[in-house]
């Protein structure tokens, strides 16, 4: 049944695109209708700021609308849109001139060791408590961390979307790490 829900789904999303193309407004509402909850709590753990995010939502949905004809794979199209929200957020949060600091020096060594000891000492939290916790967390931290552990990048992946070295996105996500047990530690 549940398989049945999907390819149901999934033969929507490509009607609605091919009416998008066709230049439907009710088309593009329904995309927007399906996907504006999912999309907005992707960039709201990227920017942290809801004003904000609700601008990334207006633009990404505007370029993806706008460029709905270079979409190759219509079933796909909550993935591409997901990328566009996410590259959206990091540029926003990179707007607000907060700088990622680079850790290029460290070697790998060194932060294989750090990760394999803050790995024995992780301790177990609430769902509301972590997400507070990480709402707290500097941009850098924050984004890397989101990216990683919640929209499932690689560091290279992450490195390559950041513009920056995948040695800082391994380091900052360690560093978000360190600082979100600490956070979590003092409630």
């Amino acid at each position: 049944m549940l398989l049945d829900a999907a390819v149901i789904n999934m033969d929507l999303n490509v009607q609605l695109i091919d009416d998008c193309k066709n230049g439907s407004k009710s088309a593009y509402e329904e995309l927007y209708k399906l996907y504006v909850k999912a999309m907005y709590n992707v960039s709201i753990r990227i920017t942290n700021d809801r004003e904000e995010s609700e601008d990334v939502l207006q633009e990404s949905f505007l370029s993806a609308f706008q460029n709905i004809d270079r979409l190759k794979e219509r079933a796909l199209f909550g993935s591409w849109l997901k990328r566009i929200v996410i590259n959206k957020s990091i540029d926003s949060v990179k707007k607000r001139k907060e700088k990622f600091v680079s850790f290029d020096d460290i070697r790998e060594k060194d932060v294989a060791e750090e990760e394999a000891a803050n790995d024995e000492n992780e301790v177990e939290y609430d769902i509301e408590s972590v997400n507070k916790a990480v709402q707290l967390l500097p941009d850098g931290f924050r984004t890397v961390l989101t990216l990683y552990l919640f929209e499932d990048y690689s560091h290279k992946e992450i490195a390559d979307v950041m513009g920056i070295s995948e040695n800082t996105s391994k380091t900052q996500y360690l560093r978000a790490k360190q600082r979100l047990i600490q956070l979590l530690k003092r409630k």
